[in-house]
């Protein structure tokens, strides 16, 4: 599948920031089952992007931007060539072990709840990939998709606990619950086709999609999306990795004076048009 993607952030301060400095985590890299045809990042005038990676391997870009400052924008347009793979990532050079993703972080330690939750969930099934594709389920059965209840910085136990959340929340949960039962797990940002079909802007969360990724051995790295309930198919697009959302954020950064800061995200992920043809 050819997927298209436009995707705008856009911020506004009243009065005017003094400066302000991000980092981007929204540029794919190529591995098994994805290609990048075309990628574009543009920024505000004046912006220069210093592009590394990061300690995970993501495609980075930073910037610096001096004010004052009445809006700051970045704009990603590009076209990425994906086939399924039945959720399995394989063609990329992983920088740490799988053990180093048994790390737990403020976002992403359980509670006693969470922990009974995980062994209950995955306790029935001997086979590893069986077990997980049981949390899996439990956990899109137990949490409903909601935006209202919940934003960046809320950790799995709080979204398990409210029973209520965004893509975001179950990738924490499940990642969470993996980890407790003695599996590698980490979270994953990226992008959905269907994205950007309804409103995107919502208070205190960014546009796209995310979901978890958990190691089987033998086979490596495994997608889980327990928000749709299924392993990642060709309409998935990866972008970043981490131990938790703040390390795969696709945008994240800080502004320096000003007043209000009003949050504007237009996203639009679709099948293009233009088809390879075979």
């Amino acid at each position: 599948m050819r997927i298209h993607v436009n995707h705008a952030t856009i911020y506004t301060y009243d009065p005017p920031a003094n400066g302000a400095i991000q980092t981007l985590r929204l540029t794919p890299r190529n591995h098994d089952g994805q290609y990048v045809v075309t990628w574009r990042i543009d920024v505000s005038e004046g912006c220069q992007l210093r592009a590394h990676q990061d300690a995970f391997g993501n495609l980075t870009h930073t910037f610096a931007l001096d004010g004052p400052i009445k809006e700051l924008r970045v704009l990603v347009e590009g076209e990425v060539e994906t086939q399924d793979t039945a959720g399995v990532i394989r063609g990329i050079n992983e920088r740490f072990p799988p053990s180093f993703f048994l790390r737990t972080t403020d976002l992403t330690t359980p509670d006693a709840d969470l922990m009974t939750f995980a062994q209950a969930a995955s306790g029935g099934e001997s086979d590893r990939i069986a077990r997980l594709h049981a949390l899996m389920d439990a956990i899109t059965a137990a949490i409903e998709f909601d935006a209202d209840p919940t934003h960046v910085s809320t950790t799995a136990a709080a979204a398990f606990k409210a029973k209520r959340g965004v893509c975001q929340d179950f990738a924490h949960v499940f990642t969470t619950c993996a980890r407790h039962i003695g599996v590698p797990a980490r979270y994953v940002s990226g992008y959905l086709v269907g994205d950007g079909a309804e409103a995107e802007q919502r208070a205190g969360h960014q546009a796209g999609h995310a979901w978890s990724e958990a190691y089987i051995e033998g086979l490596g790295w495994i997608g889980f999306d327990a928000a749709q309930g299924q392993c990642p198919t060709e309409a998935y697009v990866r972008l970043a990795v981490g131990l938790d959302y703040l390390g795969a954020a696709p945008v994240r950064g800080n502004r320096y004076g000003g007043g209000d800061e009003n949050l504007t995200v237009a996203l639009k992920v679709d099948q293009s048009s233009r088809q390879v043809q075979g």
